[in-house]
């Protein structure tokens, strides 16, 4: 019986931060997930450059086939 107070004050602050959660979640989806949705193709192309994913020649080729033509 000790026990059931402390318990059940836990399980509504747990409520309560769900439900905030939840609606923050609700109000901005992009937030949860930001990164590569906020990035253009050419941008993504470049990191991966830069992390050493792709050559060189891989990377040019790829950049001709992403940028506008002249």
């Amino acid at each position: 019986m000790g026990f059931g107070g402390p318990f059940m004050f836990l399980f509504w602050i747990l409520v309560i931060v769900g439900v905030i959660v939840l609606v923050k979640w609700l109000v901005d989806p992009s937030s949860a997930g930001k990164g590569s949705r906020d990035k253009s193709a050419l941008e993504i192309l470049r990191a991966r450059y830069a992390r050493g994913e792709i050559n060189r020649e891989e990377y040019e080729e790829k950049r001709r086939d992403l940028e506008p033509p002249p």
